[in-house]
């Protein structure tokens, strides 16, 4: 018998990665395009990619790192305040555990029964994952989304980085345009494979969202430039 697939516990460390990627190589992209709508060189738009690239792997990190380590921050005060109540008022608890589980379906004395039984195995555990909803699957791991988001956006943004170094100057914005999609639709593919979703949905989605953010971009460069 084969146990099943479930993809819940790559739900952390796969947000992180999409977003960094996506993000790589949209606002690279955009930022690449603004610039070449508005130059008649290369250097300005590989100078500008450069530095798209490398101020936002450092920006996701940090974001990342910050807002997850709040979540985290959170969590602890939680589970020390519900450590403390089980100290101090363990009968109490043992009530709400119980309670939680006639909500969900069981009868008064079998609720009490299992309430019993996992407050005696690990009663802090039961009441993080019953009570608080914190379990070792979605608890917050700063360390980990940083470096996933940081690694994925200097993934994503190296294509549009390579594409302001090769591509003809002439047809930098129709090349820098076509490619991100290319590379945002072969993202949302990986990403949807990976957590188990619709992969014709995340590609639209993308799709429709990076061309709007290119074109409101390269608007700003026409207008500039001109």
């Amino acid at each position: 018998m084969e146990l099943e697939e479930h993809y819940t516990n790559r739900s952390g460390w796969l947000r992180a990665a999409v977003l960094g990627a996506n993000d790589g190589i949209l606002s690279t992209t955009s930022l690449a395009i603004g610039i070449a709508a508005a130059s008649t060189t290369r250097e300005p738009i590989i100078l500008a990619a450069l530095a798209g690239l490398v101020a936002g792997a450092l920006s996701m990190a940090a974001g990342e790192y910050v807002s997850v380590s709040s979540q985290a921050d959170i969590e602890t005060a939680d589970l020390n305040r519900e450590k403390n109540e089980l100290d101090t008022m363990p009968e109490v608890e043992l009530k709400e555990l119980a309670k939680l589980y006639i909500e969900r379906g069981l009868d008064e004395e079998l609720a009490t029964q299992v309430a019993i039984q996992l407050s005696a195995h690990d009663a802090l555990g039961a009441h993080a994952k019953d009570e608080l909803g914190i379990n070792e699957i979605t608890q917050a791991k700063p360390m980990q989304a940083a470096l996933a988001s940081a690694a994925s956006f200097v993934t994503g943004g190296m294509l549009p980085m390579l594409v302001s170094i090769f591509a003809p100057l002439d047809l930098m914005v129709v090349y820098q345009y076509s490619l991100s999609i290319i590379f945002l639709a072969l993202s949302a593919l990986i990403a949807a494979k990976a957590g188990g979703s619709s992969k014709s949905k995340a590609v639209i989605r993308i799709c429709f969202w990076g061309t709007a953010a290119m074109a409101m971009t390269a608007l700003v460069g026409y207008l500039f430039g001109q």
